[in-house]
């Protein structure tokens, strides 16, 4: 007999997704499973929608972040195996065939990551170059991934509750992270496996993908640099985000210092630091190129060179800033003031 899946789905506001991604999982080919939905403190019309569906709807009293809501999804789950999706992220047919199938392939001992389709269910740009770059960025090391992200995330529900659950007074958006690096120090192996897919709606414009950018960023930095890996290459927060954003300010730099100082071997300068970004983000240009074609990937090659790594350092320099800050706030106080892995 198949196993059951217990499908965990935090929800915050998410009136306008929360609909098609269970119509999603009911549409599923596999056949035991449960779907539990953590409303956490919504606002909207969010309990409403989720009402019209045969799952379980669990509410949290206040507002205590999508960490709580998974924990307490887990808490009150029944099966044997945990799937770990968001409110905004639309199942295919065989996603849970395929939880199921790697899940007890790999064993208890092994938390499976899946990952975005290459296209997501939005067609502007903007979420098309997320979805293809977040793709990217995750399946670059199948077999030994940095992290899991919460997006898609099967784990036996024995090893999530030997494992801790998700850190709840933490960063946001960065909860996965932590949980990951926590699952490895106690000997869990972390997997990926692109074939466990989500179709994920983004509705970014260029505003949202850049706010987007600067957030995740911001706490991105501040969690490296307390973790002490600023420099590890950690699916989106890659080495070649971090070569294009170092090549994109140095180039900025040069161009500045060139003009003002009338030096037209620094303005020179510029063009050669952005092909070098290309150069050493040709695998990720590639990507593009597959999952849109040549006009797709050119708009994404020109964006990402030119316009998306301002956006990318401005975060990290403020989480810089914030980090800087908290250490010198809590400097004479004991015990760490920031997360930071053992």
């Amino acid at each position: 007999m198949e196993p059951l899946i217990s499908v965990i789905i935090p929800n915050r506001n998410g009136g306008a997704t929360i609909g098609r991604c269970l119509e999603a999982l009911f549409a599923s080919a596999y056949a035991r499973f449960e779907v539990l939905v953590v409303d956490d403190c919504s606002e909207d019309d969010s309990a409403r929608i989720v009402s019209a569906f045969p799952c379980g709807l669990l509410r949290l009293e206040t507002h205590q972040g999508a960490a709580r809501a998974r924990n307490v999804g887990a808490l009150h789950s029944r099966g044997r195996i945990l799937f770990f999706i968001d409110a905004d992220c639309l199942v295919r047919r065989d996603t849970l065939a395929r939880v199921e199938q790697a899940a007890l392939l790999a064993g208890p001992n092994t938390v499976i990551g899946g990952t975005y389709t290459a296209m997501p269910a939005d067609k502007d740009f903007f979420s098309r170059f997320q979805s293809a770059f977040i793709r990217y960025s995750e399946t670059k090391r199948v077999h030994a991934p940095d992290y899991l992200a919460s997006h898609a995330m099967a784990v036996h529900a024995e090893t999530f509750r030997k494992g801790g659950g998700f850190p709840e007074k933490f960063l946001p958006i960065i909860e996965d992270v932590h949980f990951s690096h926590s699952l490895r120090r106690q000997r869990y192996r972390l997997r990926m496996n692109p074939a466990i897919e989500v179709r994920h709606i983004f509705n970014f414009t260029l505003l949202r993908s850049l706010r987007n950018a600067f957030r995740k960023s911001f706490y991105w930095t501040i969690y490296s640099l307390g973790n002490r890996d600023l420099f590890a290459d950690s699916g989106t927060a890659s080495r070649e985000l971090k070569v294009n954003v170092v090549s994109w300010f140095m180039a900025a730099g040069a161009m500045v210092a060139g003009i003002l100082l009338s030096l037209p071997v620094l303005t020179g300068a510029a063009p050669a630091m952005a092909l070098a970004s290309v150069l050493a983000n040709r695998k990720l240009l590639h990507a593009f190129w597959k999952a849109g074609g040549s006009l797709f990937a050119l708009k994404a090659l020109v964006y990402y060179v030119l316009v998306y790594p301002a956006a990318v350092g401005a975060g990290a320099f403020s989480g810089m800033l914030a980090f800087g800050a908290e250490r010198v706030r809590y400097k004479n106080k004991p015990g760490p003031s920031l997360p930071k892995e053992a």
